[in-house]
Order: C-alpha cells, then sequence, then structure tokens
C-alpha cells in the first residue's frame, strides 16, 4: 500500500490548533498544486464505531484504530487529517473525535458541537457512522449526534454549497433490507430536521435544500470481513470523480477556497467557532483571499528580484545600451505576473486583482524603473553626441548653420522618441520620459549657443574688433553721438546704456531683437550691421529648439 497519507493532528483535545502542523502536512502531501481540484470528506459517529477503521479502509489511510483486546476506550482525540491515496480528485479525509464519550462525560458536548461545525465547514461530505441496531430506536446514540449536526448547520444558512450526508449503516443484519432501513433512517432524519429550531426566514425549509442525503450499509466488520472489504471497495469508487457533475459531491464549487489557503481558511474557521461566533463563510473566503494573494503577491516580487534574467539586464544597461531592453523587460515581468496569476487564479477575482495592482505591480514597477531611466540616459546621450558631430560635419561641408540645426534637432528628438519607444515595457504602465527627453533639447540648445557665440566672435574679427575692448570702444562711440540729440533718443539711451552695463554678448543679442536699437547700430557701423542679421537668424533657429 502506498504510504504518503501522512497522518497528522489538526487540533487536539484540548481545542487548540495545530498551525504548524497543517503547513508542514499541506506542503508535505503537495496539497497547494491541486487548486480547487480536490475534495474534503470528514467522518462522526459515536465512539468506538469504528470510524477511524472505515476511513484507513476505504482511503488507504493509517489512522489509530482501537484495539478492542486493551478493552472499549476512546482512541482518536481531536481532529485529524490525511491524503486519501489513489483518490482523484485529490482528496483530504478528517477523522472526528467520536461523540458519546465517557472520556469527556454526558455534560461536556462543547467540543462535540464544534468539531460538528468544522467538520461540516470544510467538507464536501461527511459521513455519518452509525449502528444498524440503533436505527428506529427513539434513544439512540445517533439522534443526539443528528441533532448537533442540524442545529450547527443552522449557522451556515446562505449561499453556500449543499453538503453531502452520506450514512453508513454498520453491522447491516442480512435478514433486513436495505431499503428499509433507508426508509426509516429517512424518516428519522426528517423528524429530527423538523423539529431542530431554525430562523424564521428557513421555517419551512426542507432537508434536502440543504443537504444531499445518501444512505450506504456495512457488513460486520470481524464477523463479515470479506464482505465488508468488498462493499468498502465498492463504496470507494463512488469517491472518483466525486467533485464532478453527478458525482457523490456534487459538481458546485462555489465559495471552495484553493487548497493553497486550506491551511488559513480551517484555523479561522475554527477560531470563529472557539469565539462562539457565527460563521459567515462568504466573508471568510475573502478573508482567506486577501490573505493568500497578498502572500503570493509578496513572494512573486521577492523571487522577480533574484530572477537572473532580470540580474544580467540590470547589470547590463549599467555599462550601456542593452539591444532589446524593453522586450526583456517584459519578458521578465509578463512571467512574474503570469505565475501570480495561475496560483491565485482561485480566489475572489475583485482581491486577486487588487492584489495584482497594490501589491506586486506596483513594486514590480517601482523596483525595476531606475534601470529603465538608465536606459533612457544612454539614449540621450547617443542622440546628443551624433548631434554634435553631424553638426560639425554639417558645417564643415560649408552648410548653412539655421537649416542644419533645424534638421539635425528634428532628427536627434525623432532618434531619442524611437529609442524610448524601443526601451518600454509592453505593459499597461506608462512612464514617463519627458524629463530626459527636455534634458536632450536643453543639451542640443546649449552646444547650438556655444556655435553661435563663436560665429559672434568670428564676425567681430571679420570686423576688426580684435578683442573685447575694442568691441566696449565702438559701443562708447555709439552712446556718444546718441547723447548728442537726447530729446528724439532718450528712450534709445537709456536701453543703450542698461544695455551696455549688463555686458558685451548680451548687448550683441538685445541689438538683435531689437529693431530700433539695430538701425543705430548700423549708422555706427554698417559692418556690424551686417553681422547682426546672421545673428538674428541664429537667434530664431535657438527659439525652435526651445520649442
Amino acid at each position: 500500500m502506498e504510504k504518503d497519507y501522512c497522518v497528522t493532528q489538526l487540533i487536539d483535545g484540548n481545542g487548540e490548533f495545530n498551525a504548524s502542523r497543517i503547513n508542514n502536512f499541506t506542503k508535505d502531501v503537495k496539497f497547494a498544486a491541486s487548486g480547487e481540484s480536490y475534495a474534503v470528506v470528514a467522518i462522526m459517529g459515536p465512539q468506538s464505531s469504528g470510524k477511524s477503521t472505515l476511513m484507513n479502509h476505504l482511503f488507504h489511510t493509517d489512522f489509530k484504530e482501537m484495539n478492542g483486546k486493551e478493552g472499549r476506550h476512546q482512541t482518536t482525540l481531536g481532529i485529524w487529517i490525511a491524503k486519501c491515496v489513489g483518490i482523484t480528485p485529490y482528496t483530504i479525509a478528517v477523522d472526528l473525535e467520536g461523540s458519546d464519550g465517557r472520556e469527556r462525560g454526558s455534560h461536556d458536548t462543547a467540543f462535540e458541537k464544534q468539531s460538528a461545525l468544522f467538520a461540516l465547514a470544510v467538507s464536501d461530505i461527511v459521513l455519518i457512522n452509525m449502528w444498524c441496531t440503533e436505527i428506529g430506536r427513539e434513544q439512540a446514540a445517533n439522534k443526539p449526534l443528528l441533532r448537533t449536526v442540524f442545529q450547527v448547520m443552522m449557522s451556515l444558512f446562505g449561499p453556500g454549497r449543499k453538503k453531502t450526508l452520506l450514512f453508513v449503516v454498520r453491522d447491516k443484519i442480512p435478514e433486513t433490507p436495505l431499503d428499509k432501513l433507508k426508509a426509516t433512517l429517512l424518516e428519522d432524519i426528517d423528524k429530527i430536521w423538523d423539529e431542530v429550531p431554525k430562523p424564521h426566514e428557513h421555517k419551512s425549509t426542507h432537508l434536502n435544500e440543504c443537504f444531499r442525503v445518501e444512505v450506504v450499509a456495512m457488513s460486520h466488520y470481524f464477523y463479515e470481513r470479506k464482505k465488508f472489504e468488498e462493499e468498502v471497495a465498492e463504496l470507494r469508487q463512488r469517491f472518483y470523480n466525486s467533485i464532478s457533475p453527478g458525482g457523490l459531491a456534487g459538481g458546485d464549487r462555489r465559495g471552495v477556497v484553493p487548497a493553497s489557503g486550506f491551511s488559513f481558511s480551517a484555523q479561522q474557521i475554527w477560531k470563529q467557532i472557539k469565539e462562539n461566533k457565527d460563521l459567515d463563510l462568504p466573508s471568510l473566503n475573502v478573508m482567506v483571499a486577501n490573505f493568500r494573494c497578498d502572500d503570493i503577491a509578496k513572494q512573486k516580487f521577492d523571487e522577480l528580484t533574484k530572477n537572473q534574467d532580470w540580474l544580467k539586464l540590470e547589470e547590463a544597461v549599467k555599462s550601456g545600451p542593452v539591444k532589446g531592453f524593453g522586450e526583456s523587460l517584459s519578458s521578465i515581468l509578463e512571467t512574474c505576473f503570469n505565475e501570480y496569476e495561475i496560483e491565485a487564479k482561485f480566489f475572489d477575482e475583485g482581491v486577486k486583482n487588487t492584489k495584482r495592482h497594490d501589491v506586486l505591480e506596483k513594486r514590480a514597477y517601482e523596483f525595476v524603473q531606475p534601470a529603465y531611466t538608465t536606459m533612457l540616459e544612454h539614449i540621450r546621450s547617443k542622440a546628443y553626441k551624433e548631434f554634435e558631430a553631424r553638426l560639425t560635419e554639417a558645417l564643415a561641408k560649408g552648410e548653412a548653420l539655421v537649416a542644419a540645426v533645424e534638421t539635425l534637432t528634428r532628427a536627434s528628438i525623432t532618434e531619442f522618441d524611437q529609442g524610448c519607444a524601443d526601451a518600454a515595457i509592453k505593459q499597461a504602465v506608462k512612464w514617463d520620459s519627458s524629463s530626459i527627453r527636455d534634458k536632450l533639447r536643453s543639451d542640443i540648445e546649449a552646444h547650438v549657443h556655444c556655435v553661435y557665440n563663436d560665429n559672434i566672435i568670428a564676425d567681430l574679427k571679420r570686423m576688426n574688433l580684435e578683442n573685447k575692448e575694442e568691441a566696449q570702444k565702438q559701443i562708447d562711440r555709439l552712446i556718444e553721438l546718441h547723447q548728442q540729440d537726447q530729446e528724439t533718443n532718450a528712450r534709445q539711451m537709456e536701453q543703450l546704456k542698461e544695455l551696455n552695463s549688463r555686458g558685451l554678448l548680451y548687448f550683441i543679442r538685445q541689438l538683435f531683437d531689437d529693431p530700433n536699437v539695430k538701425i543705430l547700430a548700423t549708422l555706427v557701423n554698417p559692418e556690424l550691421g551686417a553681422a547682426l542679421e546672421v545673428g538674428s537668424q541664429i537667434l530664431k533657429v535657438t527659439d525652435q529648439i526651445k520649442l
């Protein structure tokens, strides 16, 4: 027999939930990988009625069984779980402590009710183990158990899925036909259901609206062992494809907690039961989704930071532009996000999408954006250097400065924009490249100013203004001439004085901008006026670059 059942105590006899054990259990049996494709089967019934024995034969588990030679006593203490071996879909068995045990006494029924509610909350199928001789008896041991089951079911009313109650009648008597036993049992069940107090809105609710009820009978384990084993083998077949439409658990998977969230969900359910709070399973499922999706998102982000492809890309872009940067980064992010979707796909859609956006995507984009910015700086630097080289080459060939600057600036900006588009990621996020684009324009403008200033100096030299002193003499002469006619040229004189105080190059620039001052300068020196015409064209190009 395959031994991968990993029998684990989930809740001890004192009602303490063992979180570390169930976490280890889910890892050891690789439970999380099953997603929503799993079933949980619990068994409850009187103490020493053979519950663990039935589960072991039915699912090939290894729950502790009572040794009759040591007497009749409590064997299962608390709640235990195990993986069912060889069953598809993935199935978890839950073995509950027996009811009506002398160890707890007749008045201590709190744990019995709590464990029954827990089993109904976490299970798809609940086996109720009972003796054949108890059927039809008013004071039978199974009656209090059924009342407990139906009472706690009132806490689970809502839009949840139907649970399957499978009554297993033990030690059947060959002389009594199964259909007769079944009819009597169902009559008793309906009577108990009708007697159980219900919320006003469910006064007329029938049992079949809450449960699928099935009845099977088993031969005596000791006296008819072979027949018992044949009947168990036949029943085992019904647990194959149990969650498919028409299966033992039905095909309704609404509200199913994904396997990766089962341990946290079970812990929260038990906590609410212990605190005597009404179970709101839909809200609990949302809480589980929040917890698990947040955990998955953080895990995927951590994996992204250690991704080898990302680390190589990050290192490469530090040294220079990387060909296919955008495509490579997009692929890395897409893999990260897809892995999140795979693990979180079974949880609440709204919670899943919120956690993806807030916990994973935002952090991922912030994490990789510096590398993108570095890539853009490389693109800007390359575009600027090529502009410098092309402008020098154009002027050396005798091309007009104004036309060359206009054409080459447009080409450099276009190349930068194309480079940014290639570096961008495919995901629906827009990173702003305008600041780096503005820096490129500023760099080009500064370089054009330098070229422009060099041309001005060349023009001044051509007019025999060998140095600043000679240029200053020309300015002083201009001011002296116009002082002779203060009444007609008062405004121009004040402007010339102000411009002169700000420096030579500022003065020359203003000559380009103001036609009146330009006329005055031309009167003083015709060659200076001609030079100003060339300068004014350069200023126009500079203004275009700013735009």
